[in-house]
Order: C-alpha cells, then structure tokens, then sequence
C-alpha cells in the first residue's frame, strides 16, 4: 500500500457500525487465555482483545502495516528491530501502552506463553526500553530473517494487570488488551460475548477502518453438530462455513422461518488449502515403521467415501501447501531444491522428487482389491502377515489400535476408514471424545491416532518448526502431532527462515514438502476448491475478497435487518 493509504482495500470504510453477530463453535472451553498451555480456548480473543505491534494484510504475504507500533527500523542484516509506539495507543481501561509492557509481553511469553512463543521469543538476545514509547530486541545472535516479522505480531499485555506467576492458570478470568474488543460477559462452556469498545483508541487507523464492524461478538458453543446446524437454520446463529457438500448442496432450502433469507455463497483463496489427515503418532512402535504408515495410507478409499458421503465434491489432498505456488505436487524439483536436499540422500522417494507421486487411487467400489494387496505387500515387508482374517506380528500380537475423534462428522469418515483397514486384519477403535478431552490427550500426545487440520499460508516461517521440527517433537503443546524428528525436516525449515529472496523461499517450501509427503506421516484427506459460507441477509460484507479468502472482521450488520 502507498504511503498514507487510507484503508485496507478489502475494507469498506463506510460500513454500518453496531448490531450483534451470532457465531456457532462445535464444543466447550475452559479458558479464556489463548497464550498459555493449559485450557481450550475459544477463537476470536487474541487480535480482537489483544493487540500485536503491527497488523496483517490479508493481501499481501509477508507484509505488515502499523497498528500499536507507527513505526519500525530494521537494519539490512536484520540484526536488530525497533519499534516506536504510537502515542495514542491504549489499553481499554485507559492506561497507555508503553515499552514496558512491550517487554513485559515478550518476557512473559518466551517464559510462560504457548511453545511457539517460548521457541521464536527465545531467540532474542536482550530487548531494551529506550524510551517510554520505544524498544530494541537485539537478534544478533540469529540468521533468522522472519524475527523482526514475528516479533511485529507479538501481543502486547497489560503489565499492570498481569502476575507472571498466575498466568499460565489464568483461566476463565478477562485479560486486559488494547483491541476494539473487551470481554464483556462470559457463560463458562456455553458462550462469550466481546463488546466493541467505544473508546478505542485506533479507530481511525488505515489497518482498523472497516474492520471490526459489530457492536458485539457472540460465539455460542453446542455439543452436537446437527443442533447447531438446526439454530443456524432458525437464525439463532448468523453466518456458518460449510464444509458438507451434501448439506450445502440440499439442507439450506426454505430457511426463512424468521423472516429473513440464507445467503450461500463460494469464496475463492489464493492460500495453501488446509490440509485435514489422519494422523499417526510415530511415538507409539506400531507407527514408527515408514512401510506400515505407507500401507495404511493406502487403504484409505477417497474415492468411495467422495462418492458416497459428498457427492462427489471434494479433490484429494496429498501436499502440505495444497493448491499454491508452494506446493511441489505435481512439480519436479529444480536444482535449487536439489541441492537442499542432497545431503539428506533416500530421504525423499524419487517418484516425489520428480512430481509424479500421487495418493492411492481405488477403483471406488470399496473393495479394491489391487489396493488391497498392494498395502499386505508392504505390511508383510514390515513384518506383519494376515492369519485368520486378523494381521499379526511375528510375536503373534494383532494391528489394533485407537482413532481419536472430536466430533459426529469425524466419526463418520473414521468409521469408513475402520472398514477400509478391516480388509487387511487391522481393527481400529474409534473413540469420539468431547472438546476438552480431545484437546487434552492432543495436548499431551496421549493418541494412536487422530484427526487434524494444519493451516498453512503464503508466508511460512517459523511455525514450521513448530508443526514438523524435532525439537517440537516432545515437547507439550506443538502442533508436531506426528512425532516427526526428521534432520532433512529441520534443514529444510532452517532454510525457509535463512531465505532472502520469494525464490528462495518457494525452493525450500518445495523441498519440506517433499520429505514430508514422502515420510508418510499422516494419511491425507480432502479439500474443497473453493470457501462456502452460508449467511443471513442481515449480514453485509465487502465486494473485494482479500488473496487469503473471507474476513469477517470486514463484515457488518445491515441497517434494519
């Protein structure tokens, strides 16, 4: 954006102000804190309520714009990164935001915040306060070219109202933030409800105009998936992303019970598609075979379960950058990647790293039998043979195992897989959990198996060390699910956040996600090519959608509606 840009151009400046929005969440929470470990935390609190440094856009990767900082110096070798407060600046009680609670924030969270802040704030040599309204952190000690970036989306806390010592069990009680949000009332496992602040202080800001539209936020939590579908269609819920084709294409018919009309509508997006899996914890010895996770990967049948639960509507998902420019699928590997990848010999197969590996396709009957053999082939190579419709060890011992799930529809495709590994002898419990058990096994890897989403963008970094890093491995709370410890992996990462340039940066992306197709960590599911978002027509939002798909923060409520 030019210089004094007047908003974000996927922002209406003019949108109305006020109203409420109803949003559903599948589950419960016990925690209203979303920087620490403990507790599942609902969505919406953290930009909202709390403020980083710098702000998103949503166009651009790799790009940040002023919010509570006006401004920022970074040298070329990005050894340092300083920020200057705007004088402006406030937490909702009134007090303002200083450079001490600058450094408060990035202390508190390297020492007692979630493990990917503990890992990238670590790295910052010193912080120093030069003035009330500015402050220093030294990164002289790491090649890390995406630090002085993530240290602009670092949450700016209330010093004054925070004991470090009780953070990590803060639990239900409000934190303090700089937003245009408060937490104004909150109905433990039920709801909470964000009031927009009258008094906040960036309202005029170009990153903030447009944005944060409703005069309150409200996120109802249910426990079953079809009730909060049923209070959508009675319009006790506002807006609902689908990801059902046979409910979008046949469930939202005739929803015009409280006089207004459901507005369905498909959103394009320029990101990586998330890519949802099933999920081996390679820490358990029945996984930490690679020709046993490549046999299972195999006897999953996409292409009876697309026809027979979403019609056909969703594409298979085999990269971890699925659908952009990041993603090797499809692509052979240029010297760049190559050469990343040479001193890591045999760790990525030959068919990935000449782009024409593929997931496992079946003649969609159910009972493909080519399929079938092709994955007892590679279990027997592994050392597990059937005997008596059950796949066993030599020692005897039979493939069971547990499939950890969170909801209904989960349970769904769990379930079909089970019948799919039921061909070879293996039998897969499935085990449906509620929210908070769910999050606390994840939390501790306490799984055989389970079911996962990973969000991927533009602009990686970092947070891939997180997702795949062996350091992430073991320690509680990564989203490391998979228990990878993997040198190729953590080269690769290394070389995303040393890159100086986006060429750079899209070999090393390739080259991860070829070592990560190829270790067979997860079994891949599905994606769908577009974003469907079902909404009432008292809920208005921008013509322009940004590269990364729909913000609601840009929506609003209708004028009478």
């Amino acid at each position: 954006m030019p210089p004094n840009f007047a908003h974000l151009p996927y922002a209406n400046p003019d949108a109305p102000v006020g109203g409420r929005l109803v949003q559903g969440v599948l589950g419960s929470f016990d925690s209203l804190n979303p920087f620490a470990v403990r507790g599942t935390v609902p969505a919406g609190i953290a930009n909202a309520v709390v403020e980083p440094l710098m702000a998103r856009s949503y166009d651009e990767p790799f790009t940040l714009y002023g919010l509570l900082a006006e401004s920022v110096a970074v040298p070329e070798d990005r050894s340092f990164v300083e920020f200057r407060l705007n004088a402006a600046a406030r937490f909702s009680d009134g007090r303002p935001v200083t450079a001490e609670d600058v450094v408060f924030s990035w202390q508190l969270l390297r020492d007692h915040g979630r493990p990917n802040h503990r890992t990238y704030y670590s790295k910052v040599v010193a912080a120093e306060v030069r003035d009330e309204r500015t402050v220093r952190f030294d990164l002289s000690a790491n090649a890390d070219r995406e630090l002085p970036l993530i240290l602009g989306l670092l949450p700016v806390l209330a010093k004054h109202t925070i004991d470090p010592n009780a953070f990590e069990t803060q639990g239900l009680r409000p934190l303090i933030g700089s937003g245009r949000y408060v937490i104004s009332d909150v109905r433990p496992g039920t709801s909470f409800t964000l009031t927009r602040n009258p008094n906040y202080w960036g309202a005029a800001l170009p990153v903030a105009r447009g944005l944060g539209n409703f005069g309150e936020l409200r996120y109802d939590f249910y426990r079953d998936a079809n009730t909060m579908f049923d209070a959508f269609r009675k319009g006790q819920i506002d807006i609902r992303p689908e990801q059902d084709p046979a409910r979008w294409l046949n469930a939202y018919g005739g929803s015009q019970t409280t006089g207004g009309q459901i507005e369905k509508e498909e959103f394009t997006s320029g990101a990586p598609r998330p890519i949802q899996a099933f999920v081996f914890n390679t820490r358990r010895p029945l996984f930490a075979d690679i020709r046993v996770r490549e046999a299972l990967s195999t006897l999953f049948d996409f292409e009876w379960v697309n026809a027979g639960f979403f019609h056909g509507a969703y594409a298979r998902t085999a990269s971890f950058f699925e659908g952009s420019d990041l993603s090797a699928r499809g692509r052979k590997a240029d010297d760049a990647e190559r050469a990343l990848l040479a001193p890591f010999p045999d760790t990525v197969r030959g068919d990935v790293l000449e782009g024409v590996w593929q997931p496992s396709k079946t003649d969609g009957s159910g009972r493909d039998r080519e399929q079938l053999r092709g994955a007892l082939r590679l279990l027997e190579e592994a050392g597990w043979r059937l005997d008596g419709g059950t796949l066993r060890n030599k020692a005897g011992q039979p493939f069971r195992f547990e499939l950890l799930v969170k909801s209904k529809d989960q349970e769904r495709i769990a379930l079909a897989y089970a019948r799919d590994l039921a061909r070879a002898g293996i039998t897969a419990d499935i085990r449906l959990a509620d929210t908070v058990g769910f999050e606390s096994r994840l939390l501790g890897y306490e799984f055989d198996m389970t079911v996962y989403t990973w969000d991927n963008s533009l602009s990686p970094g970092n947070e891939q060390a997180f997702y795949w890093g062996s350091s992430a491995a073991d320690a509680p709370g990564t989203r490391n699910y998979m228990g990878a410890k993997q040198p190729a992996i953590d080269a690769m990462i290394a070389a995303i956040v040393k890159a100086g340039s986006r060429d750079d940066l899209v070999s090393a992306t390739r080259a991860l996600d070829r070592v990560l197709m190829s270790r067979f960590y997860v079994v891949p599911l599905y994606h769908l090519s577009k974003k469907w978002i079902a909404r009432w027509d008292r809920i208005g939002h921008p013509a322009t959608t940004p590269l990364y798909g729909p913000i609601p923060e840009t929506w609003w409520r209708e004028v009478g509606k």
